[in-house]
This record gives C-alpha cells, structure tokens and sequence, in this order.
C-alpha cells in the first residue's frame, strides 16, 4: 500500500493520466487485462499453477544445457525494412549476442535481397570473429502471439525480446544481460508499467497505468516485453499453455501480448520483475513516451504481484 499522503497525489495523477490517449485505447486495454485476470479468477494458486504446467521449481522444469553466457535476440517486425536494418546492424555489434531471430508474419517471405543484406551487415559487424546466427522465425497466421512461439533447439537460455524500432547501447544491453544472469527465472527490462485495484469497481477490476504513473509514484509492477529478458522456457510456457481466450483477444485487438507474457513470467515465479533504467537511442526514446492504457483486466493469474508496487529498479553505471 502506498502511504496516505501519496495516495492521494496518485489519485490526483489518475485523473492527470487518464486525459491521455483515446478512449477507444483505454477501453481496449481495460478489456485486455480484465480478460488475462478473469480466465484464472476462480483459481486458487495451486490449481492454476497445476493448469499451466508450473511447480513451485520454476527453475527445474528445463533441462537445458546450453549456457547463459550467450543470449538470443527474438525482434518483432513488420513493414518496416529500414527499421529493420538499422537494428540488426546495430545489435550485431553486441559482444555476446549469439543469434537473432526475426519474427515474420507477414504474407509474404523475406526477400532475397533483405536476407542477404542483413547477413552482410552481420558479418561485417560481429566482434572478435564471432557468427552471429541469422534465422527467420516464418508464420503464417499474423498474429502478436507469434512473438513468443517457441523456438526449437534454442542454444541460449537467455532471451532478449525487442521492436524492431527500439535501440539500446550495446553497452546497456550487456548490462542488462548481466542483471538477468543473477535471476534468470525472473524479467529484466527497460519498460516498467503499474496496474493497481479499481477502488469504485471493485476488486477484480484493475487499472492499467503507463509510464506517468511509474514516474509519478516512483513504483511499478510489470515490465513489457517490448524491450526485456527473459527465459527461454517462457516460450514453451506461453505457445503451450496460456488460454486460448487470451491468445484470440491478443489475436483479434493486436494488443496486450507484453502484458500477457508479463503475467505469465510473475504467475510462474511469484517474483517481482527487475528494472534496469536508461533511454534508447536514436530510433524510440522509450522511456520518455506517453503511452497512458487504463484496464479493467480481471486476473487470469493467481500469483501475479498486485498488492504491492515494486521498487526494484537497477540503474546502470556511469561509463
């Protein structure tokens, strides 16, 4: 619970907040997180974590062997070439970057002249004569949900999920990696957002707060996978067993996957996401962009932190 006094500055911010973006946007998201919360309201921990497949291991469910001294880049595209390019060639550069998979979900397949552009950037980019791997993840339906389909013989445990039109330093990115090596069950990312208790509605009725609300209260409880790691196991997790409600909605309104994934990652862990704060270059300053969603979203997931916000926030060093 937030002190007395700042609550009635973030009730006071909530009215701010909520004359941002359209209506037909906040009705929307209000929708998506009431729905994420619903299919499990009726759930008590144990029965949901059973009916997705989870213990209280999280860490014993994969048997990998790979290492984590690498990780995978999975970049969500579409239309967009140069953006595409830009990225690719800068993130090449990443030390310990090992592969990079593009999410196509567009009717038609890459170009030959996209493919062999994006393998020259690469090649020409990587360190230390590294290969980073190049592959193109082909869907047929389009979907947001394609983003988070699992990905066979995956050699890293760790996954950085990314636009196509966000950049960060490389330099960032590493460091970001080595927060994510010290709690690789949990999400580490750039792109904090709140949701807390509709009070008039009641309690299965929740509020979606952007990044003024994160700014205003200084406390958060989700990351968007919009720019984060994660574990590759939540990949299994999600093209396996998040409820098919959910992915149609996903599907239907091209919304709401980042906080599907989100719930999912703190229904499996029971663990508050980690934050690492810095701005992203060039292309989307992420962390300065008004995009204000208010929800509704009653809970699919039983163990997702709600009650309190959190403060976790790791802030890079200085160079």
């Amino acid at each position: 619970m937030l002190p007395m006094h700042r609550r009635t500055v973030f009730k006071f911010r909530q009215a701010g907040i909520a004359t941002f973006g359209s209506v037909k946007i906040r009705i929307l998201i209000c929708i998506c997180i009431a729905l994420t919360l619903l299919v499990f309201a009726n759930w008590n921990s144990d029965s949901s974590a059973s009916v997705l497949g989870w213990t209280g291991d999280v860490a014993s469910q994969d048997g990998s062997v790979y290492p984590r001294g690498r990780y995978a880049i999975v970049m969500n595209t579409w239309k967009r070439y140069d953006l595409l390019k830009k990225s690719i060639s800068h993130y090449a550069s990443c030390p310990r970057l090992d592969s990079i998979h593009i999410v196509w979900s567009e009717p038609n397949p890459p170009s030959d002249s996209l493919e062999r552009f994006l393998n020259r950037v690469i090649q020409s980019n990587s360190r230390n004569g590294r290969k980073v791997e190049l592959v193109f993840d082909i869907n047929k339906e389009d979907s947001l949900n394609n983003r988070f389909k699992e990905i066979k013989n995956l050699r890293t445990d760790a996954v950085f999920s990314i636009d196509d039109d966000v950049i960060f330093p490389c330099s960032s990115v590493e460091f970001a990696f080595t927060v994510w090596q010290s709690a690789p069950d949990t999400m580490v990312g750039y792109v904090p957002r709140m949701h807390w208790v509709d009070e008039k509605k009641g309690k299965d009725k929740y509020i979606y707060g952007g990044w003024w609300s994160v700014w205003w209260t200084g406390t958060y409880s989700m990351i968007l996978s919009k720019a984060s790691f994660f574990h590759k196991k939540y990949l299994k997790l999600y093209t396996e067993r998040m409820p098919a409600s959910l992915k149609d909605y996903i599907t239907k309104n091209r919304n709401c996957e980042d906080i599907a994934m989100s719930f999912l990652v703190a229904n499996a862990t029971g663990a508050p996401p980690i934050w690492v704060k810095e701005q992203s270059l060039g292309i989307k300053v992420i962390a300065i962009r008004i995009k204000t969603r208010k929800t509704g979203f009653k809970p699919t997931y039983a163990l997702i932190p709600v009650n309190a916000a959190m403060r976790l926030l790791v802030q890079r060093p200085y160079e």
